[in-house]
């Protein structure tokens, strides 16, 4: 070849070669930068999987709130206890609630059935001079449970319906009895029974109204006349309480 010829190929070779480099070079700026690319991807896909951590512990928490401690941390943990302590508490005021809206209701009149007790005991002595008395005995007639305490009212009333005597109350502290169906209980009327022609009155009826109750219970007087002390400052015909 001549040294032209020689000189072109040469020149050619040189090309190639610059080509060649600049080639690799170029591959790897790409390389590096696909790993540069890479390396920021790494840190994302870590925090999208700590991401997905923290939300899968989040459900571990709440998972523990319902009784499993065993993939919570100290302090879901103790979001767990708490949450179980409300729930416990809330269940115990529901059960409170449950029973306080369960209790026993007072007795009332509908439910209630009045007579004098007549047995021998309970006849009063015509001749006690003012130091008797009668038991009226009130039983729940009813199918529940009911509660009854404090003072009766009672109304003594003639034959024509022209006369009212409403009784006054002792000084007797008084509580509550509960009556199961069926059950009674009584409260007792002390009296001043009279002979005399003069100075008496005769009930006809007791009308008996039960405490907190607006509705009465009338019996008819089964007893002798009474000393007329309607007037009275401290009669010694008047009312005990229940119990």
């Amino acid at each position: 070849m001549s040294s032209s010829t020689t000189a072109r190929t040469a020149r050619r070779r040189t090309l190639r070669v610059a080509a060649a480099a600049l080639t690799a070079v170029a591959g790897l700026t790409l390389t590096a930068c696909s790993g540069s690319d890479a390396a920021d991807a790494k840190p994302a896909a870590h925090t999208d999987a700590g991401k997905a951590a923290a939300e899968s512990s989040g459900a571990g928490s709440s998972a523990g709130a319902q009784g499993s401690d065993s993939q919570a941390g100290p302090g879901a943990k103790a979001d767990s206890k708490a949450g179980a302590a409300g729930k416990q508490s809330g269940s115990g005021q529901a059960a409170n609630a449950g029973k306080a809206g369960s209790g026993v209701e007072r007795c009332h009149t509908s439910g209630l059935k009045a007579s004098f007790a007549t047995g021998e005991d309970a006849t009063p002595d015509p001749d006690a001079g003012g130091s008797t008395t009668t038991s009226v005995v009130l039983t729940n007639k009813g199918s529940h449970t009911c509660k009854i305490g404090g003072f009766p009212g009672v109304d003594l009333k003639t034959e024509n319906g022209g006369g009212v005597w409403s009784l006054q109350r002792s000084s007797a502290k008084h509580g509550s009895i509960t009556l199961n169906p069926g059950d009674s209980t009584d409260f007792t009327i002390n009296l001043a029974l009279t002979k005399e022609e003069e100075g008496f009155w005769q009930p006809a009826f007791a009308v008996i109204t039960p405490p907190n109750e607006t509705t009465s219970l009338t019996l008819d007087w089964p007893w002798d006349a009474l000393v007329d002390q309607r007037g009275a400052t401290h009669p010694a015909t008047f009312v005990n309480p229940i119990g």
